[in-house]
Order: C-alpha cells, then sequence, then structure tokens
C-alpha cells in the first residue's frame, strides 16, 4: 500500500454520537451480522435528529460496544457497522486500509486488473460497489454513509490502486431509499467511453457511464467460462445478452453461431464491437427485442439451438414481487427450455436476494416439468471469487446459477 500522509478524521471520535439498540435486539449484531435495523434501534429524537450517514458509536441498550457504524434514520437497515472498534477513526487511511486488502485479494485471484475492487460489506466497506476497469473503476455509493465519504474514499483509490478515473454511477433505486439524489458524475482524469477489459481471455468494450449499473457484471466470470467450455460446434442463443458475455465468449470457443438478444440497442452496439475486437463478427447475430416475446416466437417457428443461456435482470426486487417473481421466472425458463435441442443445454440464473437458490431450483423444474423434459444439472453456483459473501449476510449471496443437460 502506498504511504498516506496523515488525513484528520471525518468525524471526531471522543465526540461521536452514540445509537443504542432497543433492549434484547443486540443479540444478532453481537455475533457478527454487520446491520441494524430501524426496528432494533432505540429511536430517540436524538438519533432521529442525526444527519444521515453520520458515524456514530454503536451500542447495546446497556451501554455495551458493538462497533462503529454509519446512521441513517430514514431506511429500514439504518446503521451499517465499520469496525467493531467503536472509537476507530474513520478516515482516508481507514478507508485506503480497506481498499488496499481488497486490493491485495483480487490480484491474488486474477492476472489483469478487471474485476470487482470492492463489495460492500464483504470488504468492509458498507455501501460501496466498486467494480475496475484497467486504471478506470465505475463507483456505487448506495447508502447516505458512503456518500459522505466520497471525496475521502476518491483519494484512498487514486492513492492505493492506482487508478486514473473514477465515474461515480449514483443513479441506484438503493440510493432513493436513503434519501439521495441520482446522479453521475467522476473524479480524475476523463473517461473516454468505451474502454477495454479482458476477461478470460476475450476482449469487451464496456461503458462504465452509460451502460447498465456499473456497466459489466464480472459476477459471471466463472459462468461464462464454463458455458463457453461447452460451445464448440454448437448453435448459441445469448438471451439478456447485454454487451455479448457470455455469447461472445462463446464464439471464441468454437461455437458454430451465436445469436444475442436484448431490448437495448446501445448494448448490442458494444456487442458488436466487442465480437469485431474478438474476431468473431462473423459468427455472431445481434437482435434487438423482448425475450419473451422472441422466445415466444421462435417456438411457434420451431426455431432451436444447442445452448441456451439466459440470465434477465431481477424479477424479485422486494419481498412482495416474489409470488409474481417465482411465476416470472418459470415463464421465462420454460421458453427457454423449449429452446433447446436434445442433448442441448440450458444455463440460467437470478440476480434477486429475495429469491433463494431453493426457490430459484424449484422455478427450473416446474418450468421442465411443464414441458414433460428431465436432464439433469450439471452446476449450481452464484458469483466469483470478487463478489466474496459476507459470512453473516446471507443477502450477499444474490446470485443463483444453473447449468443442465436437457433430454
Amino acid at each position: 500500500m502506498a504511504s498516506l500522509d496523515p488525513a484528520p478524521a471525518i468525524d471526531d471520535a471522543a465526540d461521536r454520537p452514540t445509537v443504542r439498540l432497543a433492549p434484547g435486539r443486540h443479540k444478532r449484531v453481537r455475533a457478527g451480522h454487520p446491520w441494524a435495523y430501524s426496528n432494533e434501534i432505540a429511536m430517540t429524537p436524538e438519533a432521529k435528529a442525526l444527519p444521515p450517514g453520520a458515524i456514530v458509536r454503536l451500542e447495546d441498550s446497556a451501554g455495551g460496544a458493538l462497533g462503529a457504524a454509519t446512521f441513517n434514520p430514514r431506511p429500514l437497515i439504518s446503521a451499517r457497522i465499520l469496525t467493531s472498534d467503536p472509537d476507530a477513526a474513520i478516515d482516508r487511511r481507514f478507508l485506503s486500509r480497506r481498499i488496499a486488502t481488497a486490493l491485495a485479494l483480487r490480484e491474488r485471484l486474477f492476472e489483469a486488473p478487471c474485476y470487482r475492487l470492492a463489495w460492500s460489506e464483504a470488504d468492509g466497506l458498507p455501501g460501496l460497489v466498486l467494480d475496475r476497469y484497467g486504471d478506470v473503476a465505475a463507483a456505487q455509493l448506495n447508502t447516505a454513509g458512503m456518500d459522505r465519504l466520497a471525496e475521502e474514499l476518491a483519494e484512498a483509490l487514486f492513492e492505493t490502486a492506482g487508478l486514473r478515473s473514477i465515474v461515480f454511477r449514483n443513479d441506484t433505486v438503493a440510493r432513493a431509499l436513503e434519501g439521495l439524489p441520482s446522479e453521475i458524475s467522476h473524479a480524475g482524469a476523463p473517461v473516454g467511453a468505451p474502454v477495454e477489459i479482458v476477461e478470460n481471455g476475450a476482449r469487451f468494450a464496456v461503458d462504465p457511464a452509460a451502460g447498465q449499473k456499473t456497466g459489466w457484471f464480472y459476477d459471471h466470470r466463472e459462468n461464462r467460462a464454463r458455458v463457453a467450455a461447452l460451445a464448440r460446434d454448437m448453435d448459441v442463443l445469448d438471451a439478456y445478452s447485454y454487451v455479448g458475455g457470455f455469447g461472445i465468449q462463446a464464439a471464441g470457443a468454437g461455437a458454430r453461431s451465436v445469436l444475442c438478444l436484448d431490448r437495448s440497442q446501445p448494448a448490442l452496439e458494444l456487442a458488436a464491437d466487442s465480437a469485431k475486437r474478438n474476431g468473431v463478427a462473423g459468427v455472431c447475430e445481434f437482435l434487438r427485442g423482448d425475450v419473451f416475446r422472441t422466445l415466444e416466437e421462435f417456438l411457434r417457428d420451431g426455431r432451436s439451438f444447442d445452448i441456451v443461456v439466459c440470465d434477465p435482470p431481477a424479477f424479485v426486487k422486494s419481498k412482495k414481487d416474489l409470488a409474481s417473481g417465482l411465476k416470472g421466472y418459470r415463464k421465462l425458463i420454460r421458453l427457454a427450455a423449449g429452446c433447446v435441442r436434445p442433448g442441448g443445454f440450458l444455463f440460467a440464473a437470478s440476480c434477486s436476494h429475495h429469491v433463494d437458490a431453493g426457490q430459484f431450483a424449484e422455478a427450473v423444474r416446474g418450468a421442465l416439468r411443464s414441458l414433460r423434459r428431465g436432464g439433469r444439472v450439471l452446476h449450481r453456483g452464484g458469483a466469483g471469487p470478487d463478489h466474496p459473501i459476507h459470512p453473516y449476510l446471507p443477502e450477499s449471496a444474490y446470485l443463483k446459477a444453473m447449468l443442465l443437460q436437457l433430454d
């Protein structure tokens, strides 16, 4: 880690405000969970008056220290623990140490500087999502606490990770829950779009300022390699292809043909650019359309594929959407599986953290039952190792993926 000059604390630990949990509500946090919910906190008038994102000393009802946390009385998740040391200085040096630890792990895992550099609570930086594209990074500051730390975070990233530019993709739904504005900004040098990344040996054009979320989805790195390993001499459909991550890697692995299907024309244009970068433009076709409607048309027309990849956006954004979302997954997977040739392969995924692995697997089984098709599960998994799971936070295991061979 680079040597840092002393930096002032963002708050004064000696005068740090105290927020206490209600009686009997400390056990989960004491056991290691990094969140305290609003209904677990003694919401005194003083606590409610604290500015969103304030750094507080979190205590149990008897005054026992639980740690230093960022606090926002507005959302359901009101306190997010930064450290178990209630008197720790929360400053640029603190952030740099956390970034250096996260960076050391990724540099051990990957050769190219293309990865999720920080994954919120799992990397001790609650509310931060940070994807790296060489010397450019795209950051989401999803909580008032992390938003409050934005300036110090940028300085720590420039010094510790050697970045040239940071795009702040602060346009997420999560920010609205925190009472934060939706905006896109940047720090450092201007970012020329697109930037190029390398994944599994393939080159991709990525737009961190205007693409979906942070511009790329590193979580499927290992799943893309797994599908590509099956693709030689196969006809492949990459549904919800975005910028062609699955399809172009399959083409590079020797697929006979690849169809990338997405409703976003800018995403498909980036996918076409990436196909040229990898010398597979002659194998790839790009179709703009609604996936449900297009799959129904393929079924009516008898069009089928050896491999169908189906990686949709989240269908379940809140618990109240669970029943309808699971119904949507079953329908989508039924349509996708119906387009798989006998002996072919289906890859299906869900990024809805409100859907657990068992519920998603049952949606897949239900879809296959409706088609009277058998098969075998070749792999069940989630995100790659640059998306580590916090051991006490099952919500961080959001991605579910299944690879099947169908009879």
